[in-house]
């Protein structure tokens, strides 16, 4: 599903968040939006995810206007957002039976899900009783089982340890390969951008403009990203990181715009 932003622009009320954005994402493609936190990029998420609405300008997906939200486009938050009182494959098979499929033929599939994510034989535990990065791998399978034409990512990785984080990258990567939907990428984590993105849109401070595009290479990733060292260095200085942070890759940027503002 192609993604198209027309000169889009956004406002809550006298906050300028986003001013005259257009961009396409072409089917089955990965973008990463990257910028301070404020500047407008999980705005446009929620515009692609037909949650809020352009003051201007318009918004289509697979050629037809966004008017509100649809299961060809599904939105997946840093919060798993599962039901604490249902198990993991209760709440995947959740969003088939929404969809009025029959129960038993979602919980079956539920279950295959979980297995793809590496979940097989926690499929009855309930979300307190497993670790937060096997609560958002079952949010990954919930997310994938509609098999949804967009899939809309805002920070889905962000409040896990290092290692979880890339580990559920590893996943994405596979069932995106599997899937193939056009994906949208907020992200702080540069160099979860680099791993994941066919092309890096850097924002600047709101009202949201894009400073840069980047474009990577097709050839394998690996999460040692020093093929992207210069491009690396590129994105923090747009982004205003000073030079020792550079030192540390996966940290997450630390800049006064980073820090303030609302979160749109």
């Amino acid at each position: 599903m192609k993604l198209e932003f027309k000169h889009i622009k956004k406002s809550f009320g006298d906050l300028n968040v986003v001013q005259d954005f257009s961009r396409e994402i072409d089917s089955g493609e990965l973008v990463a939006l990257v910028g301070p936190s404020g500047c407008g990029k999980s705005t446009l998420l929620h515009i692609a995810a037909g949650l809020e609405h352009p003051t201007a300008g318009s918004m289509l997906a697979g050629g037809k206007a966004v008017r509100g939200p649809n299961p060809e486009r599904t939105l997946m938050f840093q919060e798993n957002a599962l039901y604490p009182w249902m198990t993991l494959v209760q709440n995947v098979a959740l969003a088939l039976e929404f969809q009025n499929i029959d129960k038993k033929l979602a919980d079956k599939q539920a279950r295959e899900w979980l297995e793809k994510v590496n979940l097989k034989s926690f499929e009855d535990y309930y979300p307190h009783q497993v670790s937060g990065g096997m609560r958002q791998r079952a949010a990954l399978a919930r997310a994938f089982i509609t098999r949804p034409k967009a899939l809309l990512l805002d920070e889905p990785f962000g409040a896990l340890d290092a290692l979880t984080r890339m580990t559920l990258q590893d996943a994405l990567r596979q069932l995106i390969r599997e899937a193939g939907p056009t994906v949208l990428l907020v992200t702080h984590d540069v160099d979860e951008a680099l791993f994941l993105a066919d092309r890096i849109l850097v924002f600047s401070k709101r009202p949201a403009t894009v400073l840069k595009e980047f474009t990577l290479s097709e050839h394998e990733k690996t999460h040692d990203l020093s093929q992207f060292a210069d491009m690396r260095r590129e994105i923090l200085g747009l982004l205003g990181i000073h030079a020792e942070h550079d030192q540390n890759p996966g940290a997450e940027p630390q800049t006064q715009d980073s820090l303030e503002g609302v979160a749109v």
